[in-house]
C-alpha cells in the first residue's frame, strides 16, 4: 500500500509541502530531457502518478485506506479517479506546478506563464470534527464556525480606496515575475523570480483602503456546512475547495480541511468495516440457547443463540457492520461468545451443579482441530 510513498521517498505522514518537494526532486532527476537512461521516462511517469494521488487530500485518504483500489477509476471510491499517465501528462503535471517556480524552464528557458493571483491565495484552514460510531454508520452533517479572514466590506475585497484602481507594476509590466537570462558553455539559462516591487501580483495599490489598509480582507467569522459520508475513520479528512481564508485583494481562497476524529465506543471493537461485540452467556444459556437483544450502532438487534454453543464461537450478522467508504456495501457485525462462570455459588446453586455433575458425564477431549477453530474464531 505504501508504494507511492516509496516512489517519492517520503513517510506516510509527510506534509503536502514535503510531498511537493520530494516530487520536484524526483522529477528533475528522471526528466527525459536531463536523464538519458533507458528507464528514466518510466520513472518520470511513475513519480508523476504518485504525486497526483498524494497531493490531493481526498485521493490520498482513499489511497491510505484502500491502496490503488481506492483511487482507480472503477472502484467508485469518490477520489476523482486514477489512471496511468502518459509522458505528455507527466510533463504537464510538472510544468503546471513548477513551470513558474524555477522548474525546467530555469534550465532550458520557456515554461508556462505564472498566474499572478496565486501569490494572493488565502491560507488553508484545518478543523477537527468528532463523530460517534452511530454517525459513522449513518453519515453526519456539521456546521463549523471559522474565525478567519473575510472580504473587506468597505472596498469589496479590492484593497483600494473607493474610486481608485490598481496600476500595472512598472517593474514587471504586469507579469508578476522577473526573468534574468545568462549564458554559459552549456547554453542559455533563465532564472525566474517573483517581482520584488509588486510581490508577484503584477499590480500596485496606490491608494489603499482605510479599513483593510490595502489587504482587501479583515478578520471575521463565518459558518460552513459540512457533509460527512458514512464509513469514515479517524485517518480520513475532507477537503472543501475554496472554503478556507479568502485571499488578499481578490486572490483565490484557500481550502478547508476537515479532519475526522472518531469517539471510542467501549461496547464495540472496530476492525475496518466490521464490528465485534462480546457477549457473556451463563452455562444454562449456552446449553439451552437464548434470545438476546444485542446493541448495534443502528439500534437493538434480536439474536437467537443456538443451543450447545461453545465459548469462542462467533455469531455473524451479515451486513450489520459499518458502510464501506466509497466502495458500497457494508461490513459485518460479529458477536463473540464467552462463558460466564459464577465465582460465588449459593447453597442452592451448588446443590444443583453437584446433581448436574453426576449425570452430565465427562467433557470431550480437546483436539488440536478444536483449538484451531477457537483461534480462528477469536481472530488470533
Amino acid at each position: 500500500m505504501s508504494e507511492f510513498y516509496d516512489l517519492l521517498g517520503v513517510a506516510r505522514d509527510a506534509s503536502e509541502d514535503d510531498i511537493k518537494k520530494a516530487y520536484r526532486k524526483a522529477a528533475m532527476q528522471f526528466h527525459p530531457d536531463r536523464n538519458s537512461a533507458p528507464d528514466a521516462e518510466a520513472k518520470f511517469k511513475e513519480v508523476a502518478e504518485a504525486y497526483e494521488v498524494l497531493r490531493d487530500p481526498d485521493k490520498r485518504a482513499a489511497y491510505d485506506r484502500y491502496g490503488k483500489a481506492g483511487v482507480n477509476g472503477s472502484s467508485g471510491a469518490g477520489a476523482g479517479g486514477f489512471h496511468h499517465v502518459d509522458l505528455s501528462e507527466a510533463l504537464n503535471i510538472f510544468m503546471r506546478d513548477f513551470g513558474g517556480m524555477g522548474g525546467l524552464e530555469s534550465l532550458f528557458g520557456g515554461g508556462a506563464a505564472r498566474d499572478p493571483s496565486e501569490s494572493r491565495r488565502g491560507q488553508d484552514i484545518r478543523v477537527t470534527v468528532k463523530l460517534t460510531l452511530l454517525e459513522v454508520a449513518t453519515g453526519a452533517k456539521r456546521t463549523v464556525k471559522l474565525k478567519t479572514y473575510v472580504h473587506c466590506g468597505t472596498c469589496a475585497g479590492t484593497g483600494g480606496a473607493k474610486g481608485s484602481r490598481p496600476t500595472r507594476c512598472a517593474t514587471c509590466g504586469g507579469q508578476g515575475e522577473v526573468r534574468r537570462t545568462s549564458r554559459s558553455m552549456f547554453g542559455q539559462f533563465v532564472s525566474v523570480a517573483p517581482c520584488p516591487t509588486c510581490s508577484g501580483e503584477g499590480a500596485v495599490i496606490t491608494t489603499p483602503c482605510d479599513t483593510c489598509r490595502g489587504d482587501g480582507r479583515v478578520r471575521g467569522e463565518r459558518s460552513v456546512a459540512v457533509e460527512i459520508p458514512a464509513g469514515v475513520s479517524s485517518n480520513n479528512y475532507i477537503t472543501l475547495r475554496g472554503q478556507g481564508a479568502v485571499g488578499r485583494r481578490g486572490g483565490p481562497a484557500g481550502d478547508l480541511l476537515v479532519m475526522i476524529e472518531i469517539r471510542e465506543d467501549d461496547r464495540f471493537e472496530r476492525q475496518g468495516d466490521d464490528l465485534y461485540y462480546d457477549v457473556s452467556l451463563s452455562f444454562s444459556q449456552a446449553a439451552l440457547g437464548a434470545a438476546l437483544a444485542i446493541p448495534t450502532p443502528y439500534g437493538e438487534e434480536k439474536v437467537s443463540i443456538p443451543a450447545g454453543i461453545q465459548p469462542g464461537t462467533v455469531v455473524k450478522l451479515k451486513g450489520k457492520g459499518l458502510p464501506r467508504l466509497g466502495q458500497g456495501g457494508t461490513g459485518d457485525f460479529n458477536i463473540r461468545v464467552t462463558l460466564w462462570t459464577p465465582d460465588n455459588l449459593t447453597d442452592g446453586q451448588r446443590a444443583l451443579f453437584e446433581d448436574l455433575a453426576k449425570i452430565e458425564g465427562d467433557p470431550p477431549k480437546h483436539s488440536s482441530s478444536f483449538w484451531s477453530k477457537l483461534k480462528d474464531a477469536l481472530g488470533a
